[in-house]
């Protein structure tokens, strides 16, 4: 099923002249437009949110939006440059989110983003960190995600708040306005005066007499919406990007035969990134087939590499995953992500002991489970025992902090402690029995306390906070380690609940 997210930044022009003007920028509560010429007239283009709370939009008259506040910034409009700036942004969402990736002029870009989200967690956290991504660097943004480009562009636009994910486009946009479909305003007009307002009464009309008197353009917008017409996306071309294409005089779709070329262009690639020294963290491979439709595979690795045969075995376990549909006429490989490529001797020293090389076996586990799934655990600066732990790209260097000696730790963290009912003589002494998960344990040995307090430079709430934590054997042998809240003598310190935190091996 095919996934495509719209990002739409509706004060893209403003967001973009603030980030150029830096520090000589106005505050985001001063109002500011843009203004440039319509005919004679020279109009507001573009207004940030502060200018909109005071009422100015596009299309009002310079004139009469100064008149209206007296302390506006006014700049010229630079469509050229937002437009080119948008290329480039285009780009970035390229190299971190998605094979294929385009602009959506004026305001917005689409993406492809079929099988990314399990890199992010899934489809809502790939919005949220594109969200959160554009926002760290002073874009504001809306995404939504849905089966087609036409759906996505019309949710992000009228729905996100400020992400939306669909699994079928179709219903979500019955409700919304005919402007959404990016129906030119005259036409919208029209449909308006024979009242039909919105996408769900225009689906339940008659479709000739509408096609007869609007022209082919309404319907066709319609059916895209809709997944009925299909609507390429054509991914930017840079001329930065690294990649080589090959084109077919008769199409292609055996896996074989996919497999075969995609050897060959892998092959052409290291060569021209052995040109340039570099070495490839990304691949992205598109099969570009004879309805007009893209489909992309990506390889991320944990280095940079171009071995040919590494990466053309990482490529082809992808395959399988490209629908050819009636044929593929060209095939595209492209490294949106390269970087130097330094020489290493594959020993510590001279006549010393080869260090072993994993990065094969990480790119293959990465490529298969996902990067998120692959890790290692390091040691973290922090008492706190949920915090003590961080995880690390299994090829980062070894990390200087170690883990306490001083007390045992728990073979098994629990991800969250669990609630247990337990039975003390003391408010200060271990429990003699307790009750995890429905299970009775009668406590056969017992250590501690070990003393842990909050972290109160973190949060106001841990600035008394206190566990104690005791290390329990019951009557089967299975050790468990808990923990009381509280000191059992100041109550801001905790409320005397138990809670089991890990399990001994």
């Amino acid at each position: 099923m095919r996934r495509v997210v719209s990002l739409y930044l509706p004060t893209w022009p403003t967001d973009r002249l603030r980030r150029r003007l830096g520090p000589d920028a106005p505050s985001p509560d001063t109002p500011m437009v843009l203004v440039g010429r319509q005919g004679r007239k020279r109009v507001v283009l573009a207004a940030d949110l502060a200018a909109r709370a005071h009422r100015l939009h596009p299309g009002m008259a310079a004139t009469q939006a100064r008149a209206l506040v007296a302390d506006l910034v006014v700049h010229p409009f630079d469509p050229a440059g937002d437009a080119a700036a948008l290329d480039q942004l285009a780009l970035w969402a390229l190299r971190r989110y998605a094979p294929i990736v385009a602009a959506d002029p004026p305001d917005g870009l689409v993406l492809d983003v079929t099988g990314a989200g399990h890199r992010y967690g899934g489809d809502e956290g790939l919005l949220e960190d594109l969200i959160a991504q554009t926002a760290a660097v002073g874009l504001g943004a809306h995404a939504a995600l849905a089966d087609t480009w036409g759906a996505a562009h019309a949710l992000a636009r009228n729905l996100a708040e400020p992400t939306i994910v669909v699994a079928r486009g179709g219903p979500a946009i019955r409700r919304l306005p005919l402007r959404a479909l990016r129906l030119p305003a005259d036409m919208v007009d029209g449909l308006g005066r024979l009242g039909i307002d919105t996408i769900g009464e225009l689906e339940a009309k008659p479709r000739a007499p509408l096609a007869l008197r609007f022209g082919p353009e309404l319907i066709r917008r319609l059916d895209q919406a809709y997944g009925r017409a299909q609507e390429p996306i054509t991914p930017i071309d840079a001329p930065e990007l690294i990649q080589v294409r090959r084109v077919f005089a008769e199409p292609i779709g055996a896996p074989e035969t996919l497999a075969r070329y995609t050897l060959k262009l892998v092959k052409a690639l290291s060569e021209a990134l052995e040109a340039q020294g570099l070495g490839a963290s990304r691949l992205d491979l598109r099969f570009e087939r004879i309805d007009n439709r893209t489909e992309a595979v990506r390889v991320g690795l944990a280095r940079p590499v171009r071995d040919v045969a590494r990466l053309t075995r990482l490529l082809c376990d992808k395959i399988e995953t490209v629908d050819p549909g009636l044929g593929v006429e060209a095939m595209v490989l492209a490294a949106p992500v390269v970087l130097p490529l330094d020489w290493s001797p594959n020993a510590d020293d001279l006549g010393g002991p080869a260090t072993p090389d994993i990065g094969d076996l990480v790119d293959l586990l990465a490529n298969r489970l996902g990067p998120q799934n692959l890790y290692r655990l390091a040691p973290a600066q922090s008492d706190v025992p949920e915090r003590s732990i961080r995880k690390l790209p299994p090829t980062a260097p070894p990390v200087p902090e170690t883990w306490t000696r001083r007390w045992p730790r728990p073979s098994r963290l629990l991800a969250k402690p669990e609630a247990i009912e337990a039975v003390a003589l003391l408010p200060d002494q271990p429990p003699v029995a307790f009750s995890w998960r429905g299970v009775r344990h009668r406590v056969r040995r017992a250590d501690g306390p070990e003393r842990i307090f909050g972290e109160w430079w973190r949060r106001d709430g841990e600035r008394d906070a206190v566990r104690d934590y005791f290390q329990l054997e019951d009557e089967a042998g299975a050790r468990f380690w808990v923990y009381r809240r509280g000191d059992g003598e100041q109550s801001q310190t905790g409320d005397l609940s138990w809670w089991l935190h890990g399990l001994f091996g």
